[in-house]
């Protein structure tokens, strides 16, 4: 993949020529209206395996429980001084927020922080690329989701051209060791994949676009990456097989119902932790269609 000139902060101007299911289609972001190709497929895009999404009764009536559960997690944290940190990846508008957000909903803040880093600074720059992030890293109790991480470097940089080929190939080389040192210093570390279909994404895009209460969500980068869908995929398959170790799985999980995938990664996280009064009959088998590890997770279609 050649290296991407970087994106100017310039708006679309007419319909974007994208390939879809190796078909040539029309999408035009400034457009209220949603195209029936995108409306008709937005949740089964991707090979996703449910054509309809969770109810809400049942959404509602397990996240709960789910969420009374991560209090006591929390609480165990706190008395054993125990730490948790979880990566949150994913395409633009995989729903990394809103998940991150049903996860601490009723968390103490105090100790449950979520990061969620600009642009770095000209100082940030200069340093040590991983640097700023372990500044952000857990201490005794704490529990840490990270909104997007170092793997930038991985995705949208190399992307986009806000990297050298030479740093993201450093990148790929180093972070499987930085990582064996997060998982020997005995933190339960996490690294989620919310994984979409195109379709999916589109009208998630299109209706940031025209919501008055999101629209702050889309940015020029957004508009610029609709026509590098294959781009993603090629840095983000990459990025799985370079970095997805035993001690570092990529946990990933079919997102285009954000209820299932919210519950999802709800479950991992609670499966995962050893806490007192953990109840497994409240918590639930995982859904293995949706939530699996590895490359070999994805098919083709995703």
């Amino acid at each position: 993949m050649k290296k991407a000139k970087e994106v100017s902060a310039a708006p679309t101007s007419g319909p974007l020529k994208i390939r879809v299911d190796g078909k040539e289609r029309a999408f035009d972001i400034e457009n209220p209206t949603l195209p029936d190709w995108v409306e008709d497929n937005k949740l089964t895009a991707g090979g996703y395996p449910y054509d309809r999404k969770m109810k809400s009764e049942e959404y509602d009536e397990t996240l709960e429980k789910l969420q009374i559960e991560l209090v006591k997690a929390q609480a165990w944290l706190q008395s054993t001084g125990k730490r948790v940190m979880a990566l949150f990846e994913g395409r633009d508008a995989a729903g990394k927020g809103g998940t991150i957000f049903v996860v601490r909903q009723y968390l103490n803040p105090r100790t449950a922080r979520n990061v969620a880093l600009t642009k770095p600074t000209p100082t940030e720059m200069g340093q040590w690329y991983f640097q700023r992030y372990v500044d952000h890293f857990p201490t005794s109790g704490e529990f840490v989701t990270f909104d997007r991480s170092w793997y930038n470097r991985a995705g949208v940089e190399p992307v986009m051209g806000f990297c050298t080929p030479q740093q993201h190939e450093q990148f790929l080389d180093e972070t499987p060791h930085f990582e064996r040192m997060i998982s020997n210093e005995g933190i339960h570390f996490f690294k989620f994949w919310l994984n979409i279909g195109r379709e999916t994404q589109l009208e998630r895009f299109h209706d940031r676009r025209f919501s008055p209460l999101k629209s702050w969500k889309f940015s020029p980068i957004d508009v610029a990456g609709i026509t590098k869908w294959d781009d993603y995929t090629e840095v983000r398959d990459t990025m799985f097989e370079r970095t997805h170790k035993e001690f570092a799985p990529w946990i990933i999980v079919r997102a285009n119902d954000k209820r299932r995938a919210r519950l999802a990664v709800m479950r991992r996280i609670l499966m995962s932790l050893p806490y007192d009064g953990r109840d497994l009959d409240v918590i639930g088998k995982e859904d293995k269609k949706l939530i699996g590890e590895g490359p070999s997770f994805l098919g083709k279609q995703d």
